[in-house]
């Protein structure tokens, strides 16, 4: 039995994975400790279990240096004014999830004035930026893994590690219920469906979604019938709405309130948006193509970067290209559409691709909550 009956954490997690990875790790903290209280930065998934958003997590909706650079003085002065309250208020520990660029500085910070700190989601160094190591060491107090490579590369540096799995693995069923999701979006069962799921920041927005329609409009020229439905994150179904009308005339679309696990376990394909999304698509054993494109700045600054030719989180894990990645120049509708059509064109190859990702499913479904509840317990002495 844990010492501690009402621990008290401080929380940070940006955009819509982050509210979802947050929010699955509070139910298990819940469970441990009914008295848990937790506030910072979060979104309506983690106010839903009582979290108190001093922000909402779209405030830390960046996307790449450009935006960062735009917003440098409201994102320096929210997290100058949390970091103050949270060494005001004392928390058992202070837990990051994901959004590295805000909650680092924030973490050393709380670190230095003595409070525990914890991240979760190992940041992709294994992918690109692997300077960042030395940002870790100094942070965090412990860094809670996803993916099963992960900690023995942060041990190497003297970085304390769990992995714990991923929440999403455990959440989503290995039996994708595509009948039921299909009778809830009014879908009928024999049609063809596309899931078009451009990210959850305005930015990933502009730059994504317009090639994302166009290949949905070359896709349903070239098979008559196709259904689309495009869940939008909360806070931009505004700008997806606006897009959709520039860009989507005269498609069958249906744009979804959030919904993004319903729209793809109802989904024959997913034009998907690298990112989060990816796995959640992995995980629902779905075809895929997977978009990328930034700003050229951005671009410019990635540059040379990556120690991995993937950036697509199924094909990162597989070590291999399982799907196809439309990046930069690349991120073309006539490049998506084409990959696109090639999934629904050959049953074998999609089949294929199931039985891989049923595999990666059980590599990362280990009761992740409990692992991260344990590890975090035994970080505040428990």
């Amino acid at each position: 039995m844990s010492r501690i009956t009402d621990p008290r954490l401080g929380l940070v997690a940006g955009e819509a994975s982050g509210d979802l990875l947050a929010s699955l790790l509070l139910q298990a903290l819940q469970a441990r400790w009914p008295g848990l209280t937790s506030a910072g930065i979060g979104g309506p998934k983690m106010q839903a279990l009582g979290f108190q958003a001093w922000w909402p997590s779209h405030k830390l909706s960046i996307f790449g240096y450009w935006d960062a650079i735009k917003n440098i003085r409201e994102l320096l002065a929210i997290r100058r004014q949390l970091g103050d309250r949270l060494i005001q208020e004392r928390p058992s520990a202070f837990v990051g999830v994901d959004a590295p660029d805000f909650n680092f500085g924030l973490e050393q910070r709380l670190r230095e004035a003595g409070i525990k700190t914890i991240h979760f989601v190992c940041p992709s160094i294994w992918a690109w930026r692997a300077e960042r190591v030395h940002t870790i060491q100094r942070s965090a107090d412990h860094v809670l893994c996803l993916f099963p490579f992960e900690p023995e590369l942060l041990q190497r540096h003297g970085i304390g590690a769990t992995y714990v799995g991923h929440p999403l693995a455990d959440k989503i069923p290995m039996e994708p219920p595509r009948d039921e999701a299909r009778a809830h979006l009014g879908l009928a069962p024999e049609a063809t469906v596309v899931a078009v799921l451009p990210g959850s920041r305005r930015s990933e927005l502009n730059y994504i979604f317009p090639p994302l329609l166009d290949a949905a409009r070359r896709m349903a020229a070239q098979r008559p019938g196709l259904r689309f439905i495009v869940p939008a994150a909360p806070g931009v179904r505004e700008l997806a709405e606006a897009l959709v009308r520039e860009h989507g005339q005269g498609l069958d679309l249906q744009l979804l309130d959030g919904q993004a696990h319903e729209a793809l376990a109802a989904c024959d394909l997913t034009l998907v948006a690298s990112g989060t999304a990816t796995l959640e698509a992995a995980l629902f054993k779905r075809p895929m193509v997977i978009a990328y494109k930034l700003h050229w700045f951005n671009a410019w600054r990635m540059k040379g970067k990556a120690l991995l030719p993937w950036v697509g989180l199924p094909n990162v894990l597989a070590r291999e290209t399982l799907v196809p990645e439309c990046l930069q120049d690349d991120c073309t509708g006539e490049t998506i559409a084409r990959e696109g059509l090639a999934w629904l064109d050959d049953a074998p190859r999609r089949e294929r691709l199931r039985q891989r990702f049923i595999e990666i499913h059980e590599t990362l479904r280990c009761n992740t909550a409990q692992r991260a509840g344990d590890a975090i317990a035994q970080i505040l002495g428990a």
